[in-house]
């Protein structure tokens, strides 16, 4: 299992889902390719954790970027920074200012093995076709 994490990453975890939920269960080239010309903000440092966890796989696995994918990622809720905004009559409001935790998992392609029965399938319904359009 091959991760990388960004721990407090100052934007909410709702707006930040919105890019990761894109790039899950696609290849890492493809992945790197849809964060490039996605105009969110959290785009590029997802990008930049998608680099650090494919340099973790050619290191510590010697894997190849051709035949990895990201296989999960997950934003979790970080720590939240209260400040108060002064109102009316000497009260004050709340301002919650949220951060992420984002980890990514990458894991090998998987070639889609087809069996003799999917393959014999196949096979009649070409013919099935072909009767059809004569």
């Amino acid at each position: 299992m091959i991760t990388a994490t960004l721990k407090t990453y100052r934007q909410s975890p709702r707006k930040v889902r919105l890019a990761t939920d894109l790039i899950k269960g696609k290849s890492v080239l493809m992945a790197l390719a849809q964060l490039k010309f996605l105009s969110k903000r959290a785009s590029n440092p997802i990008e930049k954790l998608l680099n650090s966890a494919i340099a973790n796989a050619e290191h510590n696995f010697g894997a190849t970027r051709a035949e990895l994918m990201v296989k999960d990622i997950r934003v979790d809720k970080g720590i939240v920074f209260r400040r108060s905004m002064p109102r009316a009559r000497g009260s004050a409001s709340p301002i919650r200012k949220r951060t992420s935790h984002i980890t990514i998992v990458l894991g090998k392609l998987e070639q889609k093995k087809v069996s003799s029965a999917s393959r014999a399938s196949k096979a009649s319904e070409a013919k099935k076709s072909k009767k059809l359009k004569v």
